[in-house]
């Protein structure tokens, strides 16, 4: 981060909402009713030898934050905290990569959401740049999360039957790791009420001007 973009002001604070895939992101973030940034528009190409491959061999792990470009998704943060826009990549999962970019304009808001399974990856670095107004992982009953997820990836069409199938009952197994590996790095576990009780909270605030540094 450079001296210039340390001592801008800060506009608008993120709301990192985070947790298992599946586990209802997406749909709280659009009933929040504030600007939403996908962090999973930040996701590697397909084709980037440094994706981490799966244990079993079975093609690229996108659930290893490895698969991920963080170093994108704060530089498009810092500018929506400060400037109130950015340029958003814009990334298919069924084509594994980038097929364009969008501008996210906040309007004035005085929070946005920033939402991923990735989103806890960042949550001490935006604390640290004074960016953060809430780190948020929605929690569910890993039966309930797994269906929901399997679902909406049939729906989008995102992978085939028998990959989301043994993804699915991987991450079913794994969900309460997950969950408690994205507090350990600083979220708070809550369900869907709670979750947006915080956000509320936080989006009538009145923004704040001062310095991004700490």
């Amino acid at each position: 981060m450079s001296s210039e973009e340390a001592n801008s002001p800060i506009r608008s604070r993120v709301v990192l909402l985070c947790g298992p895939s599946g586990s209802g992101k997406s749909t709280l973030a659009e009933r929040a009713g504030l600007p939403v940034l996908q962090l999973d528009d930040f996701y590697k190409d397909g084709d980037d030898p440094s994706i981490p491959p799966l244990a079993d061999g079975q093609g690229p792990d996108w659930d290893d934050p490895g698969s991920w470009h963080a170093d994108d998704a704060m530089a498009a943060i810092r500018a929506l905290c400060g400037d109130g826009r950015a340029e958003i990549p814009v990334y298919s999962i069924p084509d594994n990569g980038r097929i364009g970019t969008h501008t996210l304009v906040l309007d004035g808001a005085a929070a946005f959401i920033a939402e991923g399974i990735f989103a806890a990856e960042i949550v001490r670095r935006c604390e640290a740049e004074g960016l953060l107004g809430d780190a948020i992982c929605l929690r569910n009953r890993p039966v309930t999360t797994a269906w929901r997820r399997f679902r909406r990836d049939v729906r989008e069409r995102r992978k085939s039957v028998p990959y989301l199938l043994h993804r699915g009952w991987r991450l079913m197994r794994a969900e309460r790791g997950i969950v408690s590996r994205q507090v350990a790095q600083g979220a708070d576990a809550c369900g869907g009420a709670a979750a947006l009780a915080r956000i509320a909270a936080l989006g009538s605030a009145v923004p704040v001007l001062e310095g991004a540094g700490r």
